[in-house]
Parts: structure tokens; C-alpha cells; sequence
């Protein structure tokens, strides 16, 4: 039996880990956090998850598409704030059928790792830290964390699943004059703080819980999604600088008191706990990485975000880890003989998807921040989910592209949506009555000038 090292029993680690386990492979999963199967998930330190096709279609590959339901719940649309309280919906898709699904982190993890353990050739290893990797060997080393004592193991493949600050990414980059590594991370100049809404004292919703709710400000703003307990999650996306920068709310309460009953009086009215809140969740960065290569030779190979860190703005982060799985999967199915050929198709076919939904992710910050509550970009949006109602077989937005159309790449879905925008944002110029529009007129017009 092979056997294989995953480093790291995040998301895409412990999803890795149910496949290959099922394929017959001995595997071996080190985590440097504690078991989250025997603890509670702890707030704060991560946005909420959307899950959404790419990532479903992964799920149920291992026969857990059931989680969907059991945990996730379903967003139909945005709910756009304005600054006076008032509200608006905007379908994510002209089909009824189409919506994403706001799911726990912890839960959807600790769902996985439970899966994982019902497999006899799983071994965990928690309070591991990676310390060192021998690629051409195929050794590995870890550090007791609880212990201190250290560790070696030994595998036919290394699985770097070990997130943005992968320790197996570090230990390739060792040898980056013999890989020509390449390697590169950027940050917005925003960063997050993640706070709540709590339920009603009957365990109740205070808000509409079928849309993710957008409090958009221009250089600012507050996104909110449910939880199965009645609560929704609540991040506030801001500059680190300037007057009212994360730096300065940080460390004065009554400034940001003021500045929430400013902005977002509407979501501060129901938020008895933002005090707590405040103070006691940290402001974190928000970042891309990009590298390649992705694997060494034969012998290991990163995924996720460890390859391909992202920006949450898209609500593609775990998707596209879990479309990784989901790929590599299937080009071990076509039958390469071997872990190079395997591990360099996996890297060439899904190396463009990764960068391009990178890129897609900081542009729509950019759209959820600055242009969702835009007259003009209202306006093709609700075109768009005209066009998806009554023309389905014909057209896609390029959210649905990205978010609902699994069969598509993402780099593909990329080229095709940002041509899409830029035909629609100039046709909606001189347009002032959408729904007095020939749909079969323009559908013809988009598909001869859009060509990608």
C-alpha cells in the first residue's frame, strides 16, 4: 500500500484525506492545531464560508453532499444597505434554482475530520508542527508542540495543505534556486474584524436570513451571513489607516461606537454585544499569494491555500480548495501511470484557474465595496437576472459563471465575465427602461460581439 503525508487538516486537508483514504492509500495527516473534534469552534478569527457548486460537486464526491443541507443555509441574493436604513434585494441568479450557502467553518471541518476517522488507513497527528522536509528522500519532520519531542515520517507523497503560511511551501522555497520558485503575496490595504448579530431572545433571525447583506460605503463596508443558530456573523471590511482605520478603532471604543452609528446604524441596533465584540476580536490582513511551482518533481505537491491563497470577496476560497481535490481526483482517474505525471497535469491544468479566480476575488471587493450600490451597476444586475429568468439556456452572468457553473474554469469564466460587464455597463448607459428590452435581440448582440 502507498502511502501519503497531508500536512494540515484544514478544509481542503481533511477532504484530501477522505479521498485518498478511499482510493487505498495509507495516509497520514499532521495538524499543527489541536482536535477540533473534541472542542469547540472558537469566533473571531475567520470569515463565514459560501459554498457553492465547485465546492459541492467536491463533496459529494466523498459521499457528503448531505452537509449542504445539514449545515449550510441558503442566500438567495444580496441585501444591499444604504446609509439610511433602507433595503434592496438583488438575486444572485435569474434561476430559483441557483444560490449559495452560508456554512460554519469549524462545523464543516469537524464534519470532514468525522469522516475521515471512520477510515482505518487514516492516521492524525495533532499538535504537530512541520519543521523541515527532505523532498528527494521523501522525510518529513514535525515538533511535538505539546512534547516538544521531534518527529520523522516518511511517505511516497508529500500533500502541502497547510494554508497561506504553508510550512511545506516555505521548505520548497529552500530550494528555489533548483525550482526557480516563484513566489508572491500582496495585501489590500484593508483589513477585517469579524463581530455578530445574535438571535432573538426566541432564537430567531433579526434580519432576513435568505441574502447576504451588504452594508456598501465606498472605501468601507459591513457584510453579514447566517448561522443555523440564529445569529449571523458580521465582518467589517475597512482601511488600517486614516481617521476611522481599523488602527485607530482598535483602540478607542467610543470611536467606534460613533463611527458604526454613523455607517451602519441599522446592523448596530441589533448588535448588543458589539463592545465585547470589538475589543475582544482582532483586526486581521487580508492577502493573495501566488507561486509556482506548485510540487516537487515527484514527490510533493501544495493545494489550497498553501498554492493559492485568495481574498474571501468572491466566496471562492474553500471552493476552489475543494475544486482542487476535486481535480486532482480526476486526473488520477484518467490513469496517468505515475505521481509525476500526475502531480505536473494537476499543476498545469488547474495553475491558470487558481490565478485567475485570485484576481476576480480583488475585483470584487472593489464591486461589493463601490458599485453594488451604483445606480448603473444596479441596473445591469437586474438585467442580468432577467436575461438568466427568461433566457437560461443562453446566458450567464459572471458570478453565476464563477459561482454556479462548475463545468467552466475559472480562468475561462473570468475572460468571458468581464467582456460580458463591459458590453452591459455601456449598453445599460442608454437604456432607461430594462424591462422593455427585445431579450432575444440582445442575447444575439452579446453572443456575436462577446466571443470569449
Amino acid at each position: 500500500m502507498e502511502k501519503v503525508i497531508i500536512v494540515g487538516a484544514g478544509l481542503c486537508g481533511s477532504l484530501l484525506a477522505v479521498n485518498l483514504a478511499s482510493k487505498g492509500y495509507e495516509v497520514h495527516v499532521y495538524e499543527r492545531r489541536g482536535d477540533i473534534r473534541k472542542a469547540e469552534f472558537v469566533g473571531g478569527r475567520s470569515i463565514n464560508l459560501a459554498l457553492s457548486a465547485r465546492g459541492i460537486q467536491a463533496l459529494e464526491m466523498v459521499d457528503m453532499g448531505h452537509l449542504v443541507k445539514e449545515q449550510g443555509i441558503p442566500m438567495r441574493g444580496r441585501m444591499i444597505h444604504d446609509i439610511e436604513g433602507h433595503e434592496a434585494f438583488f438575486p444572485y441568479s435569474g434561476r430559483a434554482e441557483e444560490y449559495i450557502n452560508s456554512i460554519s467553518r469549524g462545523g464543516l471541518n469537524k464534519a470532514l475530520l468525522l469522516k475521515a476517522s471512520t477510515f482505518s488507513n487514516i492516521r492524525f497527528f495533532f499538535d504537530h508542527q512541520c519543521e523541515d522536509v527532505d523532498f528527494d528522500q521523501g522525510h518529513i519532520w514535525f515538533i511535538n508542540i505539546l512534547t516538544n519531542e521531534r518527529v520523522q515520517d516518511k511517505a511516497d507523497v508529500i500533500f502541502g495543505t497547510d494554508g497561506a503560511g504553508s510550512a511545506v511551501r516555505q521548505a520548497m522555497m529552500k530550494h528555489s534556486n533548483r525550482i526557480r520558485f516563484d513566489f508572491s503575496q500582496s495585501f489590500l490595504t484593508h483589513g477585517y474584524k469579524e463581530l455578530s448579530i445574535p438571535p432573538t431572545e426566541d432564537g430567531g433571525f433579526r434580519i432576513d436570513k435568505g441574502a447576504l447583506h451588504i452594508w456598501p460605503r465606498g472605501s468601507h463596508m459591513l457584510i453579514a451571513l447566517p448561522n443555523l443558530d440564529g445569529s449571523f456573523t458580521v465582518t467589517l471590511f475597512q482601511d488600517f489607516k486614516g481617521e476611522n482605520g481599523l488602527d485607530a478603532l482598535d483602540g478607542d471604543l467610543d470611536l467606534a461606537r460613533s463611527y458604526f452609528k454613523q455607517y451602519f446604524a441599522d446592523a448596530y441596533a441589533h448588535m448588543p454585544d458589539f463592545d465585547q465584540d470589538f475589543m475582544t476580536n482582532p483586526s486581521s490582513s487580508l492577502g493573495t499569494i501566488k507561486c509556482y511551482p506548485w510540487r516537487m518533481e515527484d514527490k510533493s505537491v501544495l493545494l489550497g491555500d498553501a498554492a493559492h491563497a485568495i481574498v474571501p470577496f468572491y466566496g471562492q476560497g474553500m471552493n476552489a480548495s475543494f475544486e482542487d481535490v476535486h481535480v486532482l481526483n480526476s486526473i488520477m482517474e484518467e490513469g496517468h501511470g505515475d505521481w509525476a505525471s500526475i502531480l505536473s497535469a494537476f499543476e498545469t491544468r488547474r495553475k491558470p484557474d487558481a490565478d485567475a479566480i485570485a484576481d476576480l476575488a480583488v475585483d470584487n471587493f472593489y464591486e461589493m465595496r463601490d458599485h453594488s450600490g451604483d445606480e448603473l451597476f444596479q441596473k445591469k444586475v437586474l438585467l442580468e437576472k432577467r436575461l438568466e429568468k427568461e433566457m437560461p439556456d443562453r446566458y450567464n452572468s459572471k458570478y453565476a459563471l464563477v459561482t454556479f457553473r462548475k463545468g467552466i474554469g475559472y480562468r475561462q469564466a473570468m475572460l468571458r465575465g468581464r467582456a460580458q460587464d463591459a458590453f452591459l455597463l455601456d449598453y445599460c448607459r442608454h437604456v432607461s427602461d430594462i424591462n422593455s428590452i427585445d431579450l432575444q435581440t440582445l442575447v444575439d448582440q452579446i453572443e456575436e460581439q462577446v466571443t470569449i
